[in-house]
Protein backbone atom coordinates (compact mmCIF):
# COMPACT_ATOMS: atom_id res chain seq x y z
CA UNK A 1 0.00 0.00 0.00
CA UNK A 2 1.14 3.65 -0.92
CA UNK A 3 2.52 5.32 2.20
CA UNK A 4 0.65 8.22 3.42
CA UNK A 5 1.54 11.66 2.57
CA UNK A 6 1.76 13.84 5.82
CA UNK A 7 0.96 17.10 4.50
CA UNK A 8 -2.75 16.21 3.84
CA UNK A 9 -4.38 15.23 7.01
CA UNK A 10 -4.52 11.21 7.48
CA UNK A 11 -7.66 9.62 5.90
CA UNK A 12 -9.92 7.25 7.77
CA UNK A 13 -11.50 3.94 6.48
CA UNK A 14 -13.68 1.63 8.02
CA UNK A 15 -13.48 -1.65 9.70
CA UNK A 16 -14.31 -5.53 8.61
CA UNK A 17 -17.27 -5.07 10.34
CA UNK A 18 -18.80 -2.25 8.47
CA UNK A 19 -17.39 -3.55 5.70
CA UNK A 20 -19.59 -6.88 6.55
CA UNK A 21 -22.34 -4.58 7.74
CA UNK A 22 -22.21 -2.65 4.16
CA UNK A 23 -22.34 -5.94 1.84
CA UNK A 24 -24.95 -7.60 3.78
CA UNK A 25 -27.40 -4.60 3.94
CA UNK A 26 -26.22 -4.45 -0.37
CA UNK A 27 -27.14 -8.74 -0.74
CA UNK A 28 -30.28 -8.30 0.66
CA UNK A 29 -31.13 -4.84 -1.03
CA UNK A 30 -30.20 -7.07 -4.15
CA UNK A 31 -32.96 -9.72 -3.37
CA UNK A 32 -35.33 -6.59 -3.64
CA UNK A 33 -34.30 -5.71 -7.24
CA UNK A 34 -32.09 -2.87 -5.77
CA UNK A 35 -28.05 -2.68 -6.96
CA UNK A 36 -27.06 0.85 -5.16
CA UNK A 37 -23.47 2.16 -5.52
CA UNK A 38 -22.46 2.92 -2.26
CA UNK A 39 -24.59 1.93 1.20
CA UNK A 40 -25.01 3.33 4.24
CA UNK A 41 -24.47 1.41 7.77
CA UNK A 42 -25.06 2.36 11.52
CA UNK A 43 -21.53 1.80 13.74
CA UNK A 44 -22.83 0.69 17.26
CA UNK A 45 -22.63 4.67 18.51
CA UNK A 46 -25.46 5.07 15.73
CA UNK A 47 -23.09 7.24 13.43
CA UNK A 48 -23.67 6.73 9.59
CA UNK A 49 -20.64 5.47 7.46
CA UNK A 50 -21.19 5.57 3.56
CA UNK A 51 -19.56 2.90 2.32
CA UNK A 52 -19.22 1.56 -1.60
CA UNK A 53 -20.24 -1.48 -2.83
CA UNK A 54 -17.74 -3.45 -5.31
CA UNK A 55 -20.64 -6.13 -6.59
CA UNK A 56 -23.70 -7.11 -5.75
CA UNK A 57 -26.13 -10.21 -7.67
CA UNK A 58 -29.33 -12.20 -6.54
CA UNK A 59 -29.96 -15.81 -7.82
CA UNK A 60 -31.88 -18.36 -7.08
CA UNK A 61 -33.47 -16.92 -3.67
CA UNK A 62 -29.32 -15.94 -2.82
CA UNK A 63 -28.23 -12.34 -2.43
CA UNK A 64 -24.33 -11.76 -2.72
CA UNK A 65 -22.66 -8.81 -1.97
CA UNK A 66 -18.86 -7.43 -2.20
CA UNK A 67 -17.46 -4.73 -0.88
CA UNK A 68 -13.69 -3.80 -0.38
CA UNK A 69 -12.35 -3.62 2.98
CA UNK A 70 -10.92 -0.17 2.85
CA UNK A 71 -8.08 0.60 5.68
CA UNK A 72 -7.71 4.63 4.67
CA UNK A 73 -4.38 6.28 5.69
CA UNK A 74 -3.59 2.60 8.28
CA UNK A 75 -0.78 0.55 7.44
CA UNK A 76 -3.36 -2.24 7.65
CA UNK A 77 -3.07 -5.72 6.09
CA UNK A 78 -6.30 -6.48 5.54
CA UNK A 79 -6.70 -2.94 3.13
CA UNK A 80 -8.35 -3.35 -0.01
CA UNK A 81 -9.42 -6.90 0.71
CA UNK A 82 -12.80 -8.55 -0.56
CA UNK A 83 -15.26 -8.97 2.50
CA UNK A 84 -18.50 -10.94 0.59
CA UNK A 85 -21.89 -11.69 2.41
CA UNK A 86 -24.50 -14.13 1.02
CA UNK A 87 -28.13 -13.77 2.34
CA UNK A 88 -31.01 -16.22 2.07
CA UNK A 89 -34.15 -15.99 4.20
CA UNK A 90 -35.55 -18.75 6.58
CA UNK A 91 -38.67 -19.75 7.79
CA UNK A 92 -38.07 -18.97 11.47
CA UNK A 93 -37.20 -15.09 12.47
CA UNK A 94 -33.79 -14.05 13.51
CA UNK A 95 -30.50 -13.67 12.47
CA UNK A 96 -27.94 -16.97 12.31
CA UNK A 97 -24.40 -15.82 11.28
CA UNK A 98 -21.81 -18.04 9.70
CA UNK A 99 -18.72 -18.33 8.90
CA UNK A 100 -17.30 -18.61 5.01
CA UNK A 101 -14.42 -19.01 3.68
CA UNK A 102 -11.38 -16.51 5.86
CA UNK A 103 -13.58 -16.14 8.56
CA UNK A 104 -11.96 -17.77 11.57
CA UNK A 105 -13.62 -19.59 14.29
CA UNK A 106 -12.97 -19.25 17.84
CA UNK A 107 -11.63 -22.50 19.62
CA UNK A 108 -10.31 -21.10 22.79
CA UNK A 109 -12.23 -19.51 25.65
CA UNK A 110 -11.43 -15.79 27.02
CA UNK A 111 -11.91 -14.17 23.68
CA UNK A 112 -15.58 -11.50 23.35
CA UNK A 113 -17.21 -14.68 21.16
CA UNK A 114 -17.53 -18.12 22.92
CA UNK A 115 -16.00 -21.03 21.68
CA UNK A 116 -17.17 -22.55 18.39
CA UNK A 117 -18.52 -19.76 17.20
CA UNK A 118 -17.82 -17.51 13.73
CA UNK A 119 -14.66 -14.78 14.83
CA UNK A 120 -17.16 -11.94 13.94
CA UNK A 121 -16.59 -9.58 17.30
CA UNK A 122 -20.09 -7.85 19.45
CA UNK A 123 -19.62 -4.40 17.78
CA UNK A 124 -19.70 -5.92 14.16
CA UNK A 125 -22.32 -8.29 15.39
CA UNK A 126 -24.47 -5.21 16.49
CA UNK A 127 -24.13 -3.79 12.97
CA UNK A 128 -24.96 -6.62 11.02
CA UNK A 129 -27.92 -7.18 13.29
CA UNK A 130 -28.92 -3.77 12.47
CA UNK A 131 -28.97 -3.91 8.88
CA UNK A 132 -31.26 -7.09 9.45
CA UNK A 133 -33.59 -5.53 11.60
CA UNK A 134 -33.74 -2.22 9.26
CA UNK A 135 -33.98 -4.33 6.24
CA UNK A 136 -35.64 -7.06 7.13
CA UNK A 137 -37.48 -6.48 10.62
CA UNK A 138 -37.39 -9.29 13.14
CA UNK A 139 -40.53 -11.39 11.91
CA UNK A 140 -38.72 -13.38 9.24
CA UNK A 141 -35.33 -14.74 9.22
CA UNK A 142 -32.12 -14.43 7.70
CA UNK A 143 -28.74 -16.33 7.33
CA UNK A 144 -25.86 -14.78 6.43
CA UNK A 145 -22.66 -15.83 6.16
CA UNK A 146 -19.59 -13.97 5.78
CA UNK A 147 -16.66 -14.41 3.60
CA UNK A 148 -13.20 -13.07 3.00
CA UNK A 149 -11.61 -15.21 0.29
CA UNK A 150 -7.89 -14.18 1.53
CA UNK A 151 -8.76 -14.30 5.08
CA UNK A 152 -6.31 -17.34 5.96
CA UNK A 153 -3.70 -16.30 4.34
CA UNK A 154 -3.81 -12.66 5.66
CA UNK A 155 -4.34 -14.38 9.44
CA UNK A 156 -1.03 -15.34 9.31
CA UNK A 157 -0.39 -11.12 9.55
CA UNK A 158 -2.07 -11.12 13.14
CA UNK A 159 -2.53 -12.85 16.74
CA UNK A 160 -5.41 -14.96 15.13
CA UNK A 161 -2.87 -18.37 15.68
CA UNK A 162 -2.24 -17.29 19.15
CA UNK A 163 -5.24 -16.59 20.41
CA UNK A 164 -7.30 -19.72 19.33
CA UNK A 165 -8.77 -18.38 15.88
CA UNK A 166 -8.65 -20.37 13.33
CA UNK A 167 -9.19 -20.82 9.66
CA UNK A 168 -9.13 -17.04 9.08
CA UNK A 169 -9.03 -13.44 10.06
CA UNK A 170 -11.39 -11.77 12.63
CA UNK A 171 -14.35 -9.40 11.38
CA UNK A 172 -13.30 -6.46 13.72
CA UNK A 173 -14.18 -3.04 14.98
CA UNK A 174 -15.82 -1.23 18.23
CA UNK A 175 -16.91 2.11 16.18
CA UNK A 176 -16.71 0.48 12.50
CA UNK A 177 -14.17 3.22 11.57
CA UNK A 178 -10.59 2.63 11.25
CA UNK A 179 -8.25 5.72 12.45
CA UNK A 180 -5.06 6.18 10.67
CA UNK A 181 -1.86 4.56 13.07
CA UNK A 182 0.90 5.99 10.98
CA UNK A 183 2.73 6.23 13.80
CA UNK A 184 4.24 10.14 13.56
CA UNK A 185 1.04 11.73 12.22
CA UNK A 186 -1.44 9.73 14.70
CA UNK A 187 0.93 11.03 17.32
CA UNK A 188 0.73 14.82 15.93
CA UNK A 189 -3.21 14.61 15.39
CA UNK A 190 -3.71 12.67 19.34
CA UNK A 191 -1.43 15.38 21.38
CA UNK A 192 -3.73 18.55 20.79
CA UNK A 193 -6.33 16.92 22.64
CA UNK A 194 -4.48 18.29 25.56
CA UNK A 195 -4.05 21.36 25.08
CA UNK A 196 -7.91 21.85 24.87
CA UNK A 197 -8.49 20.04 27.95
CA UNK A 198 -5.71 22.72 29.59
CA UNK A 199 -7.46 25.75 27.92
CA UNK A 200 -10.88 24.81 29.28
CA UNK A 201 -9.76 25.16 32.65
CA UNK A 202 -9.14 21.79 33.63
CA UNK A 203 -6.86 20.25 36.51
CA UNK A 204 -6.65 16.80 35.89
CA UNK A 205 -5.97 15.15 32.40
CA UNK A 206 -7.71 11.44 32.01
CA UNK A 207 -5.75 9.41 29.61
CA UNK A 208 -7.44 6.51 27.93
CA UNK A 209 -6.36 4.15 25.23
CA UNK A 210 -9.29 3.14 24.49
CA UNK A 211 -13.20 2.46 24.13
CA UNK A 212 -13.62 0.52 27.06
CA UNK A 213 -11.61 3.45 29.27
CA UNK A 214 -13.64 5.76 28.36
CA UNK A 215 -16.76 3.87 29.04
CA UNK A 216 -15.20 3.32 32.50
CA UNK A 217 -14.55 6.71 32.99
CA UNK A 218 -17.89 7.67 32.15
CA UNK A 219 -19.02 5.31 34.96
CA UNK A 220 -16.64 7.42 37.30
CA UNK A 221 -18.42 10.24 36.60
CA UNK A 222 -15.51 12.09 34.68
CA UNK A 223 -17.06 14.30 31.99
CA UNK A 224 -16.09 13.44 28.19
CA UNK A 225 -14.41 16.84 27.72
CA UNK A 226 -11.10 15.89 30.12
CA UNK A 227 -10.58 12.30 28.13
CA UNK A 228 -7.62 12.59 25.81
CA UNK A 229 -7.02 9.20 23.82
CA UNK A 230 -3.87 7.32 23.77
CA UNK A 231 -4.46 4.53 21.73
CA UNK A 232 -1.15 2.70 21.55
CA UNK A 233 1.08 5.69 22.82
CA UNK A 234 0.50 5.76 26.32
CA UNK A 235 3.96 6.97 27.51
CA UNK A 236 4.54 10.09 24.07
CA UNK A 237 0.79 11.26 25.94
CA UNK A 238 1.77 11.36 29.32
CA UNK A 239 5.35 13.19 28.20
CA UNK A 240 2.80 15.46 25.91
CA UNK A 241 0.48 16.08 28.98
CA UNK A 242 3.42 16.86 31.50
CA UNK A 243 4.54 19.21 28.73
CA UNK A 244 1.44 21.68 28.94
CA UNK A 245 1.46 21.44 32.39
CA UNK A 246 -0.85 18.95 33.93
CA UNK A 247 0.52 17.43 37.05
CA UNK A 248 -2.74 15.02 37.87
CA UNK A 249 -3.01 12.04 35.00
CA UNK A 250 -5.32 9.70 35.51
CA UNK A 251 -4.57 6.61 33.22
CA UNK A 252 -7.84 4.44 32.75
CA UNK A 253 -8.02 1.50 29.79
CA UNK A 254 -8.30 -2.33 30.05
CA UNK A 255 -6.24 -4.86 31.94
CA UNK A 256 -4.99 -6.34 29.13
CA UNK A 257 -3.27 -3.16 27.76
CA UNK A 258 -2.36 -1.58 30.82
CA UNK A 259 -0.37 -4.81 32.48
CA UNK A 260 1.88 -4.34 29.70
CA UNK A 261 2.52 -0.64 31.70
CA UNK A 262 2.71 -2.56 35.31
CA UNK A 263 5.93 -4.34 33.09
CA UNK A 264 7.35 -1.09 31.48
CA UNK A 265 6.12 -0.65 28.38
CA UNK A 266 4.43 2.36 27.19
CA UNK A 267 3.98 1.90 23.58
CA UNK A 268 1.52 -0.98 23.77
CA UNK A 269 1.20 -1.98 19.97
CA UNK A 270 1.26 -5.79 20.12
CA UNK A 271 4.15 -6.31 18.08
CA UNK A 272 6.02 -3.48 20.32
CA UNK A 273 5.51 -5.18 23.34
CA UNK A 274 3.52 -7.70 25.51
CA UNK A 275 4.83 -9.71 28.28
CA UNK A 276 1.25 -9.69 29.67
CA UNK A 277 0.82 -13.30 30.93
CA UNK A 278 4.30 -13.05 32.36
CA UNK A 279 3.76 -10.15 34.34
CA UNK A 280 0.23 -11.74 35.74
CA UNK A 281 2.03 -14.98 36.36
CA UNK A 282 4.86 -13.52 38.26
CA UNK A 283 2.36 -11.47 40.77
CA UNK A 284 0.36 -14.83 40.73
CA UNK A 285 3.41 -16.33 42.37
CA UNK A 286 4.09 -13.52 44.67
CA UNK A 287 0.47 -14.42 46.07
CA UNK A 288 1.01 -18.57 46.30
CA UNK A 289 -0.01 -19.66 43.36
CA UNK A 290 1.75 -22.96 42.55
CA UNK A 291 3.82 -24.24 39.55
CA UNK A 292 0.64 -25.18 38.18
CA UNK A 293 -1.28 -22.38 38.16
CA UNK A 294 1.61 -20.13 36.98
CA UNK A 295 2.11 -22.54 34.00
CA UNK A 296 -2.06 -22.32 33.38
CA UNK A 297 -1.62 -19.19 33.37
CA UNK A 298 1.47 -18.59 31.05
CA UNK A 299 -0.18 -20.90 28.42
CA UNK A 300 -3.68 -18.26 28.27
CA UNK A 301 -3.89 -16.19 25.33
CA UNK A 302 -5.73 -13.13 26.53
CA UNK A 303 -5.98 -11.39 29.98
CA UNK A 304 -9.60 -12.30 30.36
CA UNK A 305 -8.48 -15.33 29.74
CA UNK A 306 -5.66 -15.89 32.71
CA UNK A 307 -8.37 -13.48 34.93
CA UNK A 308 -10.80 -17.11 35.22
CA UNK A 309 -7.62 -18.37 36.83
CA UNK A 310 -7.06 -15.65 38.97
CA UNK A 311 -10.78 -15.47 39.77
CA UNK A 312 -11.03 -19.44 40.30
CA UNK A 313 -7.96 -19.15 42.74
CA UNK A 314 -8.80 -16.59 44.54
CA UNK A 315 -5.69 -14.33 44.25
CA UNK A 316 -7.40 -11.28 43.26
CA UNK A 317 -5.05 -8.85 45.25
CA UNK A 318 -2.86 -9.22 42.02
CA UNK A 319 -4.92 -6.61 40.32
CA UNK A 320 -4.32 -3.65 42.61
CA UNK A 321 -1.05 -4.95 43.26
CA UNK A 322 -0.34 -4.34 39.47
CA UNK A 323 -2.01 -1.25 39.26
CA UNK A 324 0.36 0.27 42.16
CA UNK A 325 2.77 -0.89 40.05
CA UNK A 326 1.72 0.97 36.70
CA UNK A 327 1.59 3.49 38.76
CA UNK A 328 4.72 3.47 40.20
CA UNK A 329 6.17 3.00 37.08
CA UNK A 330 4.00 6.03 35.52
CA UNK A 331 5.36 8.45 37.84
CA UNK A 332 9.09 7.08 37.38
CA UNK A 333 8.46 7.53 33.24
CA UNK A 334 7.91 11.28 34.49
CA UNK A 335 10.43 11.63 36.67
CA UNK A 336 8.11 12.79 39.18
CA UNK A 337 6.61 15.93 37.11
CA UNK A 338 3.21 14.20 37.56
CA UNK A 339 1.28 12.41 39.85
CA UNK A 340 -0.25 9.59 37.80
CA UNK A 341 -3.06 7.13 39.05
CA UNK A 342 -3.92 4.06 37.07
CA UNK A 343 -7.35 2.46 36.71
CA UNK A 344 -8.05 -1.00 35.26
CA UNK A 345 -11.05 -1.77 33.62
CA UNK A 346 -12.69 -4.77 32.34
CA UNK A 347 -14.03 -5.24 29.06
CA UNK A 348 -17.50 -4.07 29.97
CA UNK A 349 -15.70 -0.94 31.86
CA UNK A 350 -16.22 -2.21 35.07
CA UNK A 351 -13.36 -0.78 37.35
CA UNK A 352 -11.03 -4.27 38.33
CA UNK A 353 -8.46 -2.17 40.22
CA UNK A 354 -7.25 1.58 40.81
CA UNK A 355 -3.95 2.79 42.45
CA UNK A 356 -3.76 4.64 45.68
CA UNK A 357 -3.08 7.93 43.28
CA UNK A 358 -5.96 7.02 41.54
CA UNK A 359 -8.14 7.40 44.20
CA UNK A 360 -6.47 10.52 45.70
CA UNK A 361 -7.00 12.30 42.28
CA UNK A 362 -10.76 11.33 41.89
CA UNK A 363 -11.69 12.36 45.38
CA UNK A 364 -9.96 16.04 44.73
CA UNK A 365 -12.09 15.71 41.69
CA UNK A 366 -15.41 14.80 43.13
CA UNK A 367 -15.58 11.63 40.88
CA UNK A 368 -16.48 8.55 41.93
CA UNK A 369 -14.78 4.64 41.57
CA UNK A 370 -17.38 2.73 41.51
Amino acid sequence: MEAPNLDRPMREGYTTGAAAAAAMKAALLALRGEFPKTVTVLSPQHAEITVPVEEASAEDGTGTATVLKDGGDDLDCTHGTPVIVKVQYRAEPGLILKAGKGVGIVTKPGLQVPVGHPAINPGPQLMLRQVYETIVGRKRGVVATVSVPRGEELAKETLNPAMGVVGGISILGTTGIVKPMSEDAYKRSLAPQLSVIKACGYRTAVLCPGRIGETAAFRMGIPREVIAETSNFIGYMMEQAAAVGFQKLLLIGHMGKLVKVTSGSFHTYNRMSDGRMETMAAYAALNGAGPSVVREILECTTTDAASAVIVREHLEAVYLQMAERAQVRCERYLFGKARVGVVFAAMDGTVIAASSRAKEITEEEQWHIV
